[in-house]
């Protein structure tokens, strides 16, 4: 008997075990449930925002598929490929750069496109149209790293990096071009033709918008601009490389080589 009491007992205080309401299981879910809106909110306002200024965290793809060519920088492979500039010459005219005039200086105010001129826009002495399809050559050795048509104010446009004397990386950028004639990724001599001159497909006068910039970034930028620090005064720039008395003509090294 005294057994048969105690199993009862026994039986007793487990069917009260299992029928006991548990008072933590809302209690869980509540701290669950406030701990995750918390942590949506930590995300949305500190999260997002570090990571969009993260310099480890790498730029995505946009939405549409298509790269930014504001993003792009020069692999280790391209950069090796830019060969040595020893010397410069006008991208336009004669070699020495006759015939053809500057009708908008670096840096001059255009008050009705809002900022300076980020480079020179040059023209055949005829001026108008006269110089629509006359070659664009270019400045020096180098290798283009851009070539296409960023948007319809540019037109047809060709970038090119440069390797100087003196340690530096420069590019020269050809603009409003009427036809391309060189390829992304191809080596072009001093004195090569990159293109025709034109008119950004009828947006302006016939002229070639020329700049030089100092980097590594293809970027193709605005054309006027309160104080791009990377570009430079087109045609001083030139002088200062010529690395030639101002008469002596000679091919670039690069030239034969690229014939072989």
């Amino acid at each position: 008997m005294e057994w048969a009491r105690l199993n009862g007992n026994r039986r007793e205080a487990r069917n009260r075990a299992v029928h006991r309401p548990s008072t933590n299981v809302p209690a869980l879910l509540a701290i669950l449930a406030a701990a995750g809106v918390g942590g949506y909110f930590i995300w949305k306002f500190t999260g997002a925002a570090a990571s969009a200024t993260d310099a480890d965290t790498p730029l995505s793809m946009p939405a549409d598929g298509v790269p930014d060519h504001r993003f792009h920088f020069l692999s280790a492979w391209e950069t090796a490929q830019v060969p040595l500039a020893t010397r410069f010459d006008p991208p336009l005219g004669t070699d020495h750069g006759r015939l053809v005039y500057n009708a908008q200086k670096f840096r001059e105010l255009n008050e009705k496109r809002g900022g300076h001129h980020t480079g020179d826009d040059l023209n055949g002495i005829g001026g108008i149209n006269t110089d629509l399809g006359d070659p664009v050559f270019c400045v020096g050795d180098g290798l283009v790293v851009y070539a296409g048509e960023p948007s319809p104010g540019w037109g047809k446009t060709v970038i090119v990096a440069h390797r100087t004397t003196d340690g530096r990386r420069l590019q020269s950028m050809y603009a409003h071009l009427h036809r391309i004639d060189v390829q992304r990724g191809a080596l072009v001599a001093r004195g090569g033709k990159v293109g025709l001159v034109g008119t950004a497909n009828g947006h302006y006068p016939a002229h070639l918008h020329f700049e030089m910039r100092v980097g590594d970034g293809v970027e193709i930028g605005a054309g006027y601009s309160a104080d791009p620090p990377d570009r430079l005064d087109p045609a001083a720039t030139i002088s200062a490389l010529r690395n030639a008395a101002e008469d002596e003509l000679s091919a670039s090294p690069l030239g034969p080589a690229m014939a072989k």
